[in-house]
């Protein structure tokens, strides 16, 4: 499985097939990050041939459906669990995202363990995913923004002639340094 973009949560519902002495079996649901519904139904599959004894030949899929989150405005801190194959063996791992959505949580996820592990996206499992409060936080660098009164100053801006206006100038280039403290 190859991250293509962000990664999308979906549904995916399914069941053994039906037959004469079960007309009507269990039905399983899995939450699931894919970015696609194609992926989303191979991973059922491989997650639930390791709980059941049940695979794409005896089960059926009954629904793949996208969920997406009602409020996107409002930047909230989402905390993973999950387990990754390295090289020396199977690892579990808990980490901290400060994201609008959990599928932009999950793609910052997949993005941080290739650059700082090396893990493939295939070689991760995503066991829990919750919505942290402030108090709930565990690592600095979501608790440096978890304050009351937080401030994100701008220092060392450099106003230029030539964004966003009509340049003053024709020079491309300028002997002097620019300033870049105002106040």
């Amino acid at each position: 499985m190859t991250v293509a973009g962000a990664m999308r949560q979906y549904q995916v519902v399914g069941r053994h097939r039906a037959t004469e002495d079960h007309p009507n079996p269990e039905a399983y649901r899995m939450i699931i990050f894919a970015p696609n519904p194609v992926i989303a139904k191979s991973k059922f599959w491989y997650y639930l041939h390791q709980f059941r004894k049940m695979k794409k030949t005896t089960g059926e899929i009954l629904d793949c459906v996208e969920l997406t989150e009602k409020n996107n405005r409002i930047v909230k801190n989402y905390g993973i669990w999950l387990r990754y194959s390295s090289r020396s063996g199977t690892h579990n791992m808990y980490r901290e995202y400060r994201d609008l959505t959990l599928t932009g949580a999950v793609s910052q996820l997949y993005d941080e363990m290739a650059g700082r592990h090396r893990t493939r996206p295939r070689s991760i499992q995503i066991i829990r995913t919750a919505t942290l409060g402030a108090k709930d936080l565990r690592r600095l660098n979501g608790m440096q923004f978890a304050k009351r009164k937080v401030k994100f100053p701008l220092p060392h801006r450099v106003h230029s002639g030539k964004r966003g206006m009509k340049a003053m100038t024709d020079k491309t280039f300028s002997t002097g340094r620019p300033a870049t403290c105002f106040s």
